[in-house]
């Protein structure tokens, strides 16, 4: 097996465990149906945990707040940093600042999934293959980034994210081992 294909495997597991609690939602682009890698680490989780969503992750975003209000957890698919930089005004004024504006009243927990663009088989070019996560840990107050540099780091983080308090970015690479 591959390093890739391990890190992959991991990504899967993770999936499934977070597929057998009565409260996760996996939503986003290509989450029900095929157009990323991240599909790949979702074709094995029931439809009825999953709900496809256009390409609107402002509004995606938002709906993942609404849901964790809810008591919800949603697994929040983003295909790469790129596109969660267009849910930033989601993510940073109201994701990351609920719980201090609400003086301790919510305390919303989504799990957002964000790669690093892959550079293979095919380069996207620069502007789909960016890590912001530096940048948003300086953003972001609460909400949690974790970058899964290591398959072993995957399940362990997030079963971390699921039952720990709060939010967290989870940042993976899926040219792992190239």
């Amino acid at each position: 097996m591959t390093n890739q294909e391990l890190y992959k495997n991991q990504l899967r597991s993770a999936m499934s465990w977070l597929a057998e609690k009565d409260d996760t939602l996996f939503l986003g682009q290509s989450v029900k149906y095929p157009g990323t890698g991240m599909f790949d680490t979702l074709d094995h989780i029931n439809h009825n945990k999953k709900l496809e969503f256009p390409v609107a992750e402002n509004f995606q975003m938002g709906f993942s707040i609404g849901m964790s209000l809810n008591g919800i957890v949603p697994i929040s698919v983003f295909p790469r940093w790129n596109f969660l930089l267009c849910a930033t005004d989601q993510l940073v004024n109201h994701l990351d600042k609920l719980n201090k504006m609400s003086d301790g009243g919510y305390l919303p927990k989504v799990i957002i999934r964000v790669a690093v663009g892959s550079e293979t088989p095919i380069d996207p070019q620069d502007q789909h293959k960016g890590n912001f996560s530096t940048a948003f840990a300086k953003m972001l107050d609460y909400v949690n980034i974790i970058e899964l540099t290591e398959p072993s780091m995957i399940l362990p983080m997030y079963k971390f994210a699921y039952e720990g308090s709060g939010s967290t970015i989870m940042v993976e690479f899926p040219d792992y081992g190239k």
